[in-house]
């Protein structure tokens, strides 16, 4: 029998630490047993052993994939990766904040906290190693997954000066083209990243342009599970065009990245130069189960074959089973499982016993 890893010796990621030197200081993957989860599931139609997964914001390389899919999670989400080297913002890229539920609409700023609570403004930037260093990275972590876990590999293009919407849909392409040649089982196209001023962080409020992409990263992936990543659209009307433009070419959209606003410390002062930044975890749930609801509505009414990725504030299996019920076919975690590695763990020894 494996044995069993206790809680207290699991590493997370380190927010006081560089993004570099998470990158290069990777958990061990771990031998503990891991509950089987009862049904058959799938994932944009490939089996796999559970609805689990993880986004790619905690998933920095290779050996933070393996960790997380020794830890339960069987869909694991390569953290965006370009045509070009690309650095990581400076410190905070993860700053704890407190607040209530967040839709966009509120008055009232979240406010940074020293507490690791369940909520926190991500600042990364969407960096990059050189192409040469994520395939060969994709290719060997895709080989040493287990039977029933795939492995995602997420995209974005990265805009240069006098580039129009064709040259950057190119881009992705062919960034997506590369992971799927690496062994990528699934492409996940970042149309989402409040943390930059570009276009490549805002395609999803664009129906035009993302339909542009789309389409191009579908001919280049082919036949390969292909998923956007999306932030929050408030209204009904955003999320149907969003729709109407990307479901001839996706096979799923993973929602939501975040809720983008200004984050304030205890005496009022904007962080972060004052420029936005993605509020993650529980402050997102409702606001992410309502999106998931409303787009399984739309893709309903359109008979649009759209499958869906809850993400956004799930912490426990009661989390994860009302984005089931709203209409998501998978669920991944990214805050909860940096605070508390086993919290797949934890979540399938619950469905074990029928809770």
């Amino acid at each position: 029998m494996p044995s069993t890893t206790e809680p207290s010796s699991l590493q997370c990621y380190d927010t006081t630490k560089s993004y570099s030197w998470n990158y290069d200081h990777p958990p061990d993957i771990v031998e503990i047993d891991v509950a089987g989860v009862p049904g058959n599931w799938t994932f944009c139609g490939l089996p796999v052993n559970s609805p689990l997964g993880m986004p790619a914001g905690p998933l920095l390389n290779g050996r933070w994939c393996l960790y997380y899919a020794s830890l339960g999670f069987d869909v694991v989400t390569y953290k965006t990766v370009r045509s070009v080297e690309r650095g990581c913002y400076e410190l905070p890229n993860l700053q704890a904040v407190t607040c209530g539920q967040l839709d966009g609409s509120e008055n009232d700023l979240p406010m940074a906290t020293d507490m690791r609570g369940g909520s926190w403004a991500v600042s990364f930037g969407m960096p990059s190693k050189h192409p040469d260093v994520w395939r060969a990275d994709v290719e060997q972590t895709r080989q040493q997954l287990r039977k029933g876990q795939l492995l995602s590999v997420s995209v974005v293009g990265t805009v240069q000066e006098g580039w129009s919407d064709e040259d950057l849909a190119r881009d992705y392409a062919h960034c997506a083209r590369w992971a799927v040649e690496s062994g990528a089982d699934a492409i996940e196209t970042n149309f989402s990243c409040p943390n930059v001023a570009t276009q490549d962080g805002q395609i999803f409020q664009q129906p035009t342009v993302a339909a542009i992409v789309t389409e191009a990263v579908r001919e280049a992936v082919g036949k390969t599970p292909y998923i956007i990543k999306i932030g929050h659209l408030p209204h009904f009307d955003q999320a149907r065009q969003l729709v109407d433009a990307v479901a001839p070419f996706v096979d799923a959209l993973a929602m939501t990245n975040s809720v983008a606003t200004t984050v304030v410390d205890d005496h009022g002062k904007r962080l972060f130069d004052g420029a936005p930044r993605g509020i993650c975890g529980t402050a997102i749930r409702e606001a992410s189960i309502e999106q998931t609801q409303c787009v399984a509505s739309i893709a309903a009414e359109s008979s649009a074959d759209l499958k869906l990725i809850g993400v956004g504030g799930a912490s426990n299996a009661e989390d994860v089973h009302r984005y089931l019920n709203a209409g998501a076919h998978a669920v991944h975690l990214a805050t909860a499982p940096m605070l508390n590695p086993r919290v797949a763990v934890e979540i399938r020894e619950r469905w074990s016993r029928g809770s």
